[in-house]
């Protein structure tokens, strides 16, 4: 039987970036545990997009584009075109000592450097898009590396959903990763729950700020605030 109450989300567009050490000749655990998030979301008419990190030449610094500051290779500005084109920006990692990988750390660096840049009205550029994440490992860190990444996409203007954050890992130490067969993981129940619900309370924020044109610009205007208009009362002054 059809559902009548079932939301239409195919006009949304979801980008994943794998945060890998391992570039895209290599088996990745992370994008195995991401492809189940993918699927959900493809077989609801969602465009996605993914890329490990690794596979490009992405430079360190805070500015959009290295190649003309210091002359380097950097492909950030075609990710970061990417990133502007997506209604949700999900960041997979794997758990090293516990921690977001490194190039998990040179993505939201080089995402923070755009922050302050903003949208048409006037709010700072990542306002109106949604962010998640997913994280894989053999060592404890999950709730850790997802609290990391999710405080830092909402500082930067991300808005996060209700349980916006999946994983799986095995037992502590050397031993199966998530896409071995003897690990289990595809079956994990828990795993496979808390991806699904991840998946789609990412669907259902995307889908509401996507149909009321993501935040009202009253009281969040970089620029308003700015030029003295931000509310019907002047800007707070320091004392």
């Amino acid at each position: 039987m059809e559902d009548l109450n079932k939301p239409d989300f195919s006009g949304l567009k979801a980008l994943y970036i794998n945060c890998t050490l391992k570039d895209s000749t290599q088996q990745s655990h992370t994008e195995g545990l991401m492809k189940v998030s993918m699927n959900i979301m493809e077989s609801e008419s969602v465009a996605v997009e993914y890329l490990r990190l690794v596979d490009y030449d992405v430079a360190y610094g805070l500015i959009l584009d290295m190649k003309k500051e210091r002359k380097e290779k950097d492909d950030w500005p075609d990710i970061y075109e990417k990133v502007l084109n997506a209604d949700i920006l999900i960041i997979g990692t794997p758990i090293w000592l516990g921690e977001k990988s490194s190039v998990a750390t040179k993505l939201i660096e080089r995402l923070y450097g755009m922050s302050g840049e903003t949208n048409k009205k006037g709010q700072y550029v990542y306002y109106g898009r949604v962010g998640g994440c997913v994280i894989t490992g053999n060592e404890d860190g999950i709730k850790h590396c997802a609290m990391s990444i999710l405080y830092a996409l909402q500082h930067l203007g991300y808005s996060i959903p209700p349980q916006a954050d999946c994983g799986w890992i095995g037992e502590a130490g050397p031993g199966p990763s998530y896409l071995d067969k003897e690990s289990g993981a595809k079956n994990n129940k828990f795993t496979n729950r808390n991806t699904t619900f991840m998946t789609y309370n990412l669907l259902h924020l995307a889908s509401m700020l996507k149909v009321n044109k993501g935040y009202n610009s009253y009281g969040n205007s970089r620029e308003k605030w700015d030029d003295g208009t931000c509310w019907s009362f002047q800007n707070p002054e320091y004392r």
